[in-house]
């Protein structure tokens, strides 16, 4: 199992941190249902940030399965040092620094993947950080700036001789964002060149797109994104592909129902009665989205902004269904 600092994962499956994604009922989750590493939401080092409703709620960690992995965010190798620093006063037990973002209002702020482009800096940030804190610090990146331009393999040597204990790397670039398809021959040149533990990141949307990344690349683990929006059980399937070599199947209709009743439930009790119903709406849509028998559905959910409502339509909607099954 790949082994952060002291700590010795349970499986080689970690869940990718995602800005509105990975909050604490999210990362609940999806450790409950088998990933073996669970990273938060990226948080601002801003020190004027700190007291923010968002980043308040970002940093808890509330039940949370260990190691906690925080995420943090920035260009300044101070201002990150000092939010390493504070996040582990909080609660974090692995800092992870954000060099793989490719938002524009991140990169625009000469952070997240915008780093990459600047080696020097990305060295004094990293040595400033692992130099802050007593914990391990792993480092998210990608594989460079652009496709004429993939210094991943620099940037990772850069990465093992500051400190950083693991690293995640997603197999594009920072000008292609999403789009088209990740590529691993980068990803297996970085696993080469160090001796920490890389976890391959990028299209992991299946067990078995997990188990031919890890061969293609002798990545120690593999990270699963966008993919696990929706389906929280699909890092525990991959965890347990790779420990037998067979697939469990999918959780029923009726527990994914229950899975989803639960999630929205707990996302009322995080957020509070406004911002719940506002947050869930964005997680049921990931749901509906595998389930065309009820993606017509959508907007009408998105229509309520009341918990209950909330609650109520969605064990509606699969009584009903499972109804005209069983009529059928």
């Amino acid at each position: 199992m790949p082994q952060i600092g002291p700590y010795t994962l349970t499986n080689a499956v970690a869940l990718a941190p995602m800005a509105g994604v990975t909050d604490l009922p999210f990362r609940q989750l999806c450790a409950r249902l088998g990933a073996g590493l669970v990273v938060s939401e990226m948080v601002n080092s801003n020190p004027r940030l700190r007291n923010t409703d968002k980043t308040r709620l970002r940093t808890r960690h509330d039940a949370e399965i260990e190691p906690r992995s925080v995420q943090i965010a920035g260009n300044d190798p101070q201002q990150m040092a000092a939010a390493a620093r504070y996040n582990v006063a909080l609660g974090a037990q692995v800092i992870d620094i954000n060099m793989g973002c490719p938002a524009k209002k991140v990169c625009r702020k000469a952070a997240g993947s915008a780093l990459l482009a600047d080696e020097p800096l990305v060295r004094d940030i990293l040595r400033a950080v692992v130099a802050a804190v007593q914990v391990p610090v792993t480092l998210k990146i990608r594989t460079g700036p652009s496709p004429q331009a993939r210094n991943g393999v620099s940037i990772a040597r850069i990465a093992e001789d500051a400190g950083i204990a693991a690293l995640a790397v997603h197999g594009r670039t920072r000008a292609c964002a999403f789009r088209g398809s990740a590529e691993y021959d980068t990803i297996a040149d970085i696993v080469a060149a160090v001796d920490i533990p890389v976890f391959a990141n990028g299209d992991i949307e299946s067990a078995e797109k997990a188990v031919a990344v890890l061969r293609h690349t002798g990545a120690a683990g593999v990270m699963v994104g966008r993919a696990a929006q929706g389906r929280p059980w699909l890092c525990g399937q991959i965890a347990a592909r790779l420990a037998n070599g067979s697939t469990p199947p999918a959780p029923s209709l009726a527990q994914q129902v229950a899975l989803l009743h639960g999630h929205v439930r707990a996302l009322h009790r995080f957020y509070g009665d406004f911002l719940g119903p506002r947050i869930a709406r964005k997680h049921v849509g990931w749901f509906l989205q595998h389930q065309p028998q009820w993606l017509m559905f959508r907007g009408e959910f998105n229509a309520l902004d009341d918990s209950a409502a909330q609650l109520h339509m969605i064990d509606r909607l699969f009584t009903g269904t499972a109804a005209e099954n069983m009529a059928a």
